[in-house]
């Protein structure tokens, strides 16, 4: 948290003070003497208070020191917080803040011995007890400028909880408060720099692209943490990922650049610094690479002025970059213009201290991009805020900078993460500017930025984004953002690129042929208005009216022998029933409804029985006139009166209602959608409910049938030269064959085909019965008048 900061402070006071005054002088002695003076260049202020600071001013190479006018500058920015906390009475009244200043010489064994020599002390001698005579050893450290530096420091100094503040280390590592208690930036950490460049790479549309790392623990800590979030977000992938040399290696920068000329990736991320960026600059140069879209790390985007050359921005022109935070420093100018070099010698005078910088233009002087400064001016504000919070007996390091920003501390040790998006700008005259924004992570708060292409922006992708209809589907052994676009499947639609894959339409839905849409999907029933539907229609009506205008003959010619002699009664009743019949296959055609379900096979089922019924009664009483007809068998007839055919029949009928009924009620035929036939289609057809009620409904009748016709069959030799017993043994066989082979078709049917099965049975059968049972009588009626008479039809030996 924010008291972190100030909690270590207290602590590591705590911790000096009982080893200075209270050990007793009999166990140490009165005074700490220094065993080996360490010689580095510092600058040093007196005071009540020291903190302390480490900052980059040389940099060795292999020629000689190289002075760095940057980290000179931090120094003094420093020195600037102090004087001016100093001369404020509202912070820290009446403690006055010292200073020593190292510099690390940008070394890892330099920075880490200057801290130690911090933490330490540099005098000679410190007089214990009540004189306290020499500086103490500071109660925190500014710095470092590096994580490498600040892992090792503060890996030593978090032992001892003494708090070390940097201004430019930002290796998420560093968030680790286990390993490192003690520290504290102000400067943002990668994690949230990373994420920034995620939000860049969304926002383009680039999901594919190159990583450029240092050699170091920043470079490494930055493309773990990117390869993470690329892989949790999954808004991008990596192309390749680099580690540039630390010294110009000339063969291994030519193989990096052959890499990314090689690569179908077109933005390029670099996680480093200054000096990378010079050596890898001029081999891109030298093979002239371009087209490239440079995303740059806070390490180069707002300070590599040396990049932003008329040979280099041809490559450069465009790059965008995280900056840290810029930040207004007032009075800092005036105060670096108070500074005057001391005369080296008597007879190599460089300086006489006395030159008047006011109107030089130097680097030194430039205050107009503060960006680690400003990050140094926090860290030492941070550090009196927390002593002034501790001798208040606060426990909150919580201030706000004269530039408005408010700083603090989070649980990791970490500021609220405040960055400038930098564009470099290469300006038709050959110059170039830098524009930017400045955001708080997730969310702009200030500025414009104006994005600047050599041509248009790039686009770098690995595979194209799938066209409506498609899906991805990764390409084996390379990153998720390499992919194929394969079709969706038959009723899968895809109107998007989809990496989860291709979504299935609802039920009643199908793909269209662009599989980009759902579609309603075509409908399948035996219609009145397609050809079959038609002529079973036409069928079915020219049965019914069929058996009207026989039954009309009939009526008319009721008092005729032919009539007469075939119990008229019982052949209107076969006539009617048959009507029946052909009117009930148009339940069959149209569109299933439950009435029509459920009124179709109770009406083909009771219409049949009622036909076969009469036909059996007939069949009966043409067996009993036989028996009659021969010595002691007038009895029999007495069975079969015209009370006892119609009882018979209505019987039989009785039965088979009472078996419809039983089946209506356990398992009605209902409408069904059926889309096991056809995907595509939804064939709407009555589903049986119950197949057990639908074949006892069948066997019933068959039953029947059958019956009639052995019935039939023993009584087709009568003498009577107009037998009706062959009528109805031919109609009985035609009907049963129509139904056996009824059974198989109709179960090996799909669909809509099933029912024009059904009814095609029902008029074939139909129709065999009216043909075979009335065709000849009518024929007779009708053709042969002079055969119509009781004679004729009683007489033997004639035939028809």
């Amino acid at each position: 948290m924010s008291s972190f900061l100030q909690s270590n402070l207290l602590l590591f006071i705590v911790q000096y003070s009982y080893f200075s005054y209270t050990i007793p002088s009999s166990l140490f002695p009165s005074s700490c003497q220094l065993q080996e003076q360490f010689h580095i260049n510092r600058m040093q202020k007196s005071g009540d208070v020291i903190l302390g600071g480490l900052f980059p001013v040389h940099f060795f190479s292999s020629i000689s020191d190289l002075f760095n006018v940057q980290g000179f500058r931090l120094a003094q920015t420093m020195a600037f917080a102090v004087d001016e906390i100093n001369n404020n009475s509202s912070l820290l009244p009446n403690v006055t803040l010292g200073y020593t200043l190292y510099d690390n010489c940008a070394e890892l064994g330099i920075g880490f011995r200057g801290a130690l020599s911090l933490v330490s002390g540099q005098e000679e001698q410190i007089i214990l007890h009540n004189t306290c005579v020499g500086n103490p050893p500071v109660v925190g450290i500014v710095g470092d400028s590096s994580s490498t530096r600040s892992i090792a420091i503060s890996s030593v100094l978090g032992l001892y909880r003494v708090p070390m503040v940097s201004y430019f280390a930002t290796c998420s590592c560093l968030s680790d408060r286990q390993k490192y208690p003690s520290f504290f930036r102000t400067i943002p950490s990668d994690a949230f720099q990373v994420q920034a460049m995620i939000q860049i790479l969304k926002h383009f549309g680039w999901t594919w692209a190159g990583l450029l790392i240092t050699d170091d623990d920043y470079g490494f800590h930055a493309a773990r943490s990117l390869q993470s979030e690329l892989s949790v977000s999954g808004e991008g992938c990596l192309a390749y990922v680099e580690v540039l040399p630390t010294d110009k290696d000339t063969d291994e920068l030519r193989r990096i650049v052959d890499v990314m000329k090689k690569s179908t990736a077109r933005v390029v991320i670099a996680f480093v610094f200054e000096t990378h960026m010079i050596n890898l600059m001029e081999e891109i140069e030298r093979q002239n690479v371009t087209g490239l879209q440079w995303l740059a790390s806070e390490g180069w985007t707002a300070t590599a002025a040396v990049l932003q050359t008329p040979e280099l921005m041809p490559y450069l022109g465009g790059t965008l970059g995280i900056a840290i935070r810029r930040g207004e420093i007032p009075g800092l100018r005036e105060f670096l213009l108070q500074i005057r070099p001391d005369l080296l010698d008597s007879n190599s005078a460089i300086c006489t201290g006395q030159e008047d910088l006011e109107n030089v233009n130097t680097e030194f002087l430039d205050i107009s991009n503060l960006r680690p400064e400003y990050n140094v001016y926090k860290a030492v504000y941070a550090l009196a805020y927390s002593l002034d919070d501790m001798l208040g007996c606060h426990s909150l390091v919580n201030f706000t900078t004269p530039f408005g920003d408010q700083v603090s501390f989070d649980e990791n040790g970490d500021v609220v993460p405040i960055y400038d998006v930098m564009n470099w700008l290469w300006l038709p005259d050959g110059s170039t500017t830098l524009s930017y924004m400045t955001f708080v992570l997730h969310k702009i708060v200030a500025g414009n930025i104006y994005l600047y292409f050599v041509q248009q922006p790039v686009q770098s992708v690995c595979s194209e984004s799938c066209p409506p209809g498609t899906h991805m589907v990764r390409k084996k052994g390379e990153p998720k953002c390499c992919f194929d676009c394969i079709p969706c499947s038959d009723g899968k639609v895809s109107n998007i690129s989809n990496s989860l894959g291709c979504t299935s339409c609802p039920e009643d839905f199908w793909s269209n042929p662009q599989r980009d849409h759902c579609v309603p999907k075509k409908t399948e029933f035996l219609s009145y208005h397609e050809p079959l539907g038609i002529c079973l229609t036409a069928t079915s009506l020219l049965g019914a009216c069929t058996c009207a205008v026989v039954l009309g003959i009939f009526i008319y010619h009721h008092k005729t022998p032919i009539v007469r002699a075939n119990n008229s009664e019982l052949s209107f009743q076969v006539l009617l029933s048959l009507k029946l019949c052909f009117l009930c296959s148009l339940l069959f055609i149209g569109r299933p409804r439950l009435w029509t379900c459920q009124l179709r096979h109770a009406a083909f089922g009771i219409s049949f029985v009622l036909c076969v019924s009469c036909i059996l009664v007939k069949t009966m009483v043409v067996l009993a006139v036989f028996k009659a007809s021969k010595p002691g068998g007038g009895t029999s007839l007495k069975w079969f009166g015209a009370m006892q055919q119609r009882g018979t029949v209505l019987c039989l009928a009785s039965i088979q209602a009472a078996i419809c009924t039983a089946w209506l009620v356990s398992a009605s035929p209902s409408p069904h959608k059926n889309t096991q036939y056809h995907n595509d289609m939804i064939v709407y057809e009555c589903a049986v409910g119950s197949p057990f009620g639908f074949a006892v409904l069948l066997g019933y009748i068959g039953m029947l049938a059958v019956l009639s016709f052995l019935i039939a069959f023993l009584v087709r030799n009568l003498p009577d030269s107009f037998n009706e017993a062959k009528l109805i043994t031919f109609s009985m066989l035609i009907f049963c064959a129509v139904w056996v082979a009824f059974v198989p078709v109709y179960i090996s049917s799909p669909g809509n085909y099933a029912d024009a099965v059904e009814a095609f049975a029902i008029l074939a059968s139909s129709f065999g019965l009216l043909i075979t049972l009335f065709g000849p009588k009518c024929y007779i009626i009708l053709l042969k008048p002079e055969l119509n008479t009781k004679k004729a039809i009683m007489g033997r030996g004639a035939e028809l």
